[in-house]
């Protein structure tokens, strides 16, 4: 069975499988100046890498506000999440930050290009697999040579430009837990 590409309106459609179609990634594209993945890949993997970027940002995105729609199958369209190139507004007598929010109708643009910049990057390399010498820690031959390997050495599986794109609305959760552990010598 062949992919069925449903874009998410703004509506919070429950089928809905991806922010972007191909037409939205060409024309994004069209002012990239790395696009020959892209270009060169059929409609049909286009979608595909469309319908596997957006599995990627709702997996490795906590965004701000909250579901528009209750039953809606991504995680945009999102209401009271801040624009955070707006003016901030304030209750009078409080201290407290409101609105204003993004249009909880749409899908912002930036989600859209992120999904088609993520896409690319799907379509030049698998992002998702695991790391080459995964468990290796090193090998070594006595006085000859010594490999040593980096499991976590690998590509994120979000791009730091889209990590960057998407960053401005919510929080992303693929990196490490931030510990590291303490080695006495």
């Amino acid at each position: 069975m062949s992919l069925v590409l449903v874009k998410e309106d703004g509506s919070g459609l429950a089928t809905a499988n991806t922010y972007a179609d191909a037409a939205d990634g060409d024309a994004y594209h069209d002012g990239h100046l790395y696009a020959s993945a892209w270009t060169a890949a059929t409609t049909a993997s286009k979608e595909a890498g469309l319908a596997m970027a957006t599995r990627l940002i709702d997996s490795y995105f906590r965004f701000n506000g909250f579901k528009r729609v209750s039953t809606q199958a991504l995680q945009w369209p999102r209401a009271e999440c801040r624009d955070p190139d707006a003016e901030p507004g304030y209750v009078p007598g409080l201290l407290v930050v409101v609105g204003p929010f993004l249009d909880e109708t749409t899908v912002p643009a930036v989600v859209v290009q992120a999904a088609c910049e993520l896409a690319r990057t799907l379509l030049e390399a698998d992002r998702t697999a695991d790391p080459m010498g995964e468990g290796l820690r090193m090998l070594r031959i006595e006085g000859a040579l010594r490999l040593d390997f980096d499991p976590k050495d690998k590509e994120p599986a979000v791009p730091r430009l889209v990590q960057s794109m998407l960053g401005r609305f919510g929080e992303y959760l693929g990196s490490g837990s931030g510990v590291a552990r303490l080695v006495r010598a």
